[in-house]
């Protein structure tokens, strides 16, 4: 694989985003534009031509105010019908100017109606105004009238056009509108389009660029992790993808190999396991034999030549002795714990109850002897080899009726449940262990007092160990104690429903 050529997805994660931000900013801004657009028109044809187009209105009537009033004076000769030709001067004067500062001279129409108001006004209504006032007649020439006419025709000739043409840009406006917001709409629902697009390309693009890679490479993973450790895994996709590939083909590889060792090294185990086996058979058959011969020979020797010999003769035949029968235990001892795990038979469930009171019951003249105490909780069932589990509890009482202190015994057998597991505590009085010796005490043949002081061949408690591990639990010294020993081992919980079996001694 040529991995210098391969995007990391960083990378391709943004050269995408760039992309999809690239194409976002064109639509927005296009939007901007369009709303700006749409913004400006509706302000053109709100704040401008529609205003624009009522003061025309009242530009016009104005200048109708100023020729009824004119109008009026002339047949009535009163002063007071000259008001709304005054005050229509005024108005006329302000219309027009707001109609140039909203739209400007519409077409020179603004600037047209002034010349003909002007006009209007200096021909025929103030010469008209002014003859009446002088001569007090109330009818005028009648040429001049004509005149007034014809002037004020033009002006309202100029205002229906300046109004005409304030509506033509009122429509133009309006259609402006319209197509501004029928761009809007438009540019939002390509927006709308778009994005949708955009998602869906995104989302196809992160799927075949990564995800895909990605699902690919684990379900090879998935099959070198079910046990197909020569299956060479292809990769693709991003450069990390295409790493990772390489990385869990190197751990392959290094599984390969260490599994050839492992093949060679259980191919090695089983003929050092097969070895000992022999090692064993022997132990509990040849070795045994000479040993009996020896030690019978000795004791016969003892029986028959003790006394007759000097003391030095006599204490050598009890060493001869001693040695041969302290030599069986110790072959026996270690046949039974080689035999742990090896050697297994069915397990059952097994009333702990019944076998402790069986242990006990074993152990009665010593208990007797030494005026002991036990005290003995309600036990569980567990499932495990009857015979295995007798030694556990045989091994720690018999030791706390061994090491005891200057008072009568006390040992307790106590349990307690811990999630899945049975926590079982053996309790005594005695001499107790330093903590230091926690974990030698467990060790093969490991003793920490003279053979002299105390019997045994040291291997009771490693034989303990094996047996608990071999059940799935746990043993230990517990060492924050004030005095005497307690151990505490664990065993699993039984949660089948099952009739305990009896136990037989």
């Amino acid at each position: 694989m040529n991995l210098p050529q391969r995007l990391p997805a960083s990378r391709l994660l943004v050269i995408t985003v760039a992309v999809l931000l690239a194409m976002t900013a064109v639509v927005i801004s296009s939007t901007v534009l369009a709303l700006d657009s749409l913004s400006d028109t509706r302000v053109r044809s709100v704040d401008q031509i529609d205003p624009a187009a009522r003061r025309a209105q009242t530009l016009s009537r104005s200048l109708i105010d100023q020729e009824t009033g004119v109008r009026g004076f002339i047949l009535t000769g009163q002063e007071d019908f000259l008001q709304p030709y005054l005050d229509g001067q005024a108005a006329e004067s302000e219309a027009a100017k707001n109609v140039r500062d909203l739209l400007g001279d519409v077409n020179g129409r603004v600037s047209r109606i002034e010349q003909l108001a002007a006009q209007w006004r200096a021909e025929y209504a103030e010469p008209t105004v002014t003859a009446i006032q002088l001569s007090g007649q109330s009818v005028g020439v009648v040429g001049d009238i004509e005149r007034g006419k014809v002037l004020f025709d033009q002006l309202r000739t100029e205002t229906a056009a300046l109004q005409s043409d304030i509506g033509a840009l009122s429509r133009q406006a309006r259609e402006d509108l319209n197509q501004a917001a029928n761009v809007v709409l438009w540019l939002v629902i390509g927006m709308g389009v778009l994005l949708v697009a955009v998602i869906g390309g995104l989302t196809l693009v992160l799927y075949r660029l990564l995800i895909e890679p990605l699902a690919n490479l684990a379900a090879q993973t998935r099959q070198v992790a079910s046990g197909d450790f020569r299956h060479e895994i292809d990769a693709h996709g991003p450069r990390e993808t295409v790493m990772l590939g390489e990385d869990v083909n190197a751990m392959r590889h290094r599984i390969v190999q260490e599994l050839a060792t492992l093949d060679a090294a259980k191919t090695e185990l089983q003929r050092s396991n097969s070895e000992l086996e022999q090692f064993a058979y022997v132990a509990s058959h040849d070795l045994q034999e000479p040993l009996r011969k020896v030690a019978s020979f000795c004791q016969l020797l003892q029986r028959r030549y003790g006394g007759q010999l000097d003391e030095r003769a006599d204490q050598y035949i009890d060493f001869a002795v001693d040695g041969a029968k302290r030599m069986q235990v110790l072959i026996n001892d270690l046949l039974a714990f080689s035999r742990v795990g090896r050697m297994t038979r069915e397990q059952t469930v097994v009333d702990l109850n019944v076998l402790v009171r069986q242990v006990v019951d074993s152990y009665s003249d010593r208990v007797e002897e030494t005026g002991a105490r036990l005290e003995i909780a309600d036990l569980p069932s567990v499932r495990g080899e009857a015979s295995l589990l007798s030694a556990v509890f045989q091994n720690l009482i018999s030791n706390a009726l061994k090491f005891t202190g200057p008072e009568p015994p006390v040992i307790s057998v106590e349990v307690g449940r811990e999630g899945e597991m049975w926590k079982f505590t053996v309790r005594d009085n005695g001499i107790g262990i330093e903590a230091e010796y926690a974990d030698r005490i467990f060790v093969i043949f490991q003793r920490l007092h003279p053979k002299d002081a105390y019997p045994g061949t040291g291997i009771g408690l490693a034989m303990c160990r094996k047996i608990v591990e071999f059940h799935g639990g746990t043993i230990r010294l517990k060492t924050d104690v004030d005095s005497g020993t307690t151990f505490e081992f664990t065993l699993p919980v039984v949660h089948e429903l099952a009739e305990p079996e009896e136990v037989h001694a």
